[in-house]
């Protein structure tokens, strides 16, 4: 099929706003249409394969795991699923996982444990605080967390117990606990990805943990875009020294295209869902685990998160060089692999030119361009994406 011809199909709903384009094949940070036309993915599935597209150690762990055992029930033991919830938590100093498919399951876990947390203290309504500009999936109790009124058009009445506090703003965190007796948690995500890679100060995640700490609140980290490498850390929270979170979640990068999310537990949250409280008929099936276990192997065993550290300050400079004296750059943000380049006027039409001029690039919040290539990215991968991006960027600012 050519991508000229490409016509919306009827019997799929039309919940996505398609480009033009059917991808056929993909290698390492190359993605191939169906025309034969060659893209540098420098947005890695939305920071889904951050390992690149068909690495040959997990193309072989999922034949390999099709061919043994791809499905039984969480009402046995998966010995898989027992190894993966011990490596997740070695990496991260959290205690117990649950398992699932994605990360608004894995964020739909925590909002359970947040609530279930609250009603075994008494709390009848408990309300978890919340971030503006924040995004935490499309469930109605995902959605209803997230602090973007776009995404709730159409869904009222949202799902209640949710209070949004300005992003970074250690005062309003401080103001909303002590307002609401019956705050329960503090959910945000270390780095805002949907909300326009919007960073945190340096000091924020230790003083809201010293806050719900102080409180009897649990802070929990939505990881799901952040972690799994892409910081130059197994997890963002893990900059902060000394710090863990009473619940992360997790998914994206876990798979690298293999949906698999989960929720880490620690501290006050352990314990909190028992048997019968929660569950996941796919969650955490041997082959999801199976690749999930390879993912880590292999960030572990090329030192990913070493050549994330490097390849990220190669990228910002080169950006900076690029378009930091450029009026009409408003910003640019980086941290690891996640880079937002915000510019003074909507540009959301620069995702059509990028796919024209072979690169698959991101807009959001209308106006930063948000960049979220594989970990892999060699140092010519790397800046052929920067020349690529700043000559979109360049050419769109002086028109």
């Amino acid at each position: 099929m050519s991508n000229e011809t490409i016509t919306t199909t009827s019997s799929i709903m039309p919940t996505y706003g398609r480009l033009p384009v059917a991808f056929e094949r993909g290698e390492g940070v190359w993605l191939w249409d169906t025309d034969g036309k060659q893209y540098l993915d420098a947005l890695s599935g939305i920071a889904v394969c951050g390992l690149g597209h068909s690495h040959p150690a997990i193309t072989a762990a999922i034949c390999n795991q099709a061919e043994t055992l791809l499905h039984t029930s969480n009402i046995y033991h998966i010995p898989l699923q027992e190894k993966l919830a011990t490596k997740l938590t070695d990496i991260s100093g959290m205690e117990q996982v649950f398992l699932c498919n994605s990360g608004a399951e894995a964020n739909e876990a925590a909002i359970k444990i947040a609530r279930k947390y609250g009603r075994d203290k008494g709390i009848e309504k408990p309300v978890i605080i919340v971030m503006d500009g924040s995004f935490h999936g499309r469930t109605m109790a995902t959605l209803s967390a997230t602090g973007n009124p776009k995404v709730h058009a159409g869904f009222e009445p949202l799902v209640p117990g949710f209070v949004r506090v300005p992003y970074n703003d250690l005062d309003a965190l401080r103001m909303a606990i002590g307002h609401w007796p019956e705050a329960v948690a503090v959910m945000l995500e270390p780095i805002q990805g949907e909300g326009g890679v919007r960073l945190l100060d340096d000091d924020y995640l230790s003083e809201a943990r010293d806050l719900c700490t102080q409180r009897n609140l649990l802070l929990m980290l939505d990881e799901v875009q952040t972690g799994m490498g892409r910081t130059g850390e197994w997890f963002a929270f893990q900059h902060t020294p000394d710090l863990i979170p009473d619940v992360m979640m997790l998914a994206k990068g876990l798979g690298n295209g293999m949906p698999v999310g989960a929720c880490l537990v620690a501290g006050a949250a352990v314990g909190v869902l028992k048997a019968g409280n929660h569950g996941s008929t796919f969650g955490g099936n041997p082959l999801a685990c199976r690749v999930a276990l390879t993912v880590l192997d292999i960030i572990e065993k090329t030192a990913t998160l070493a050549h994330v550290t490097r390849q990220s300050a190669v990228i910002s400079t080169a950006f900076e060089q690029a378009l930091g004296d450029k009026e009409a750059v408003v910003a640019i943000r980086s941290y690891g692999m996640m880079f937002g380049i915000e510019l003074e006027m909507p540009c959301t039409e620069l995702v059509a030119t990028a796919l024209e001029r072979g690169i698959l690039i991101n807009v959001t919040t209308d106006k930063v361009i948000r960049l979220l290539p594989p970990l892999i990215m060699t140092d010519d991968e790397a800046l052929e994406m920067v020349d690529k991006v700043s000559s979109l960027v360049l050419a769109f600012i002086a028109d």
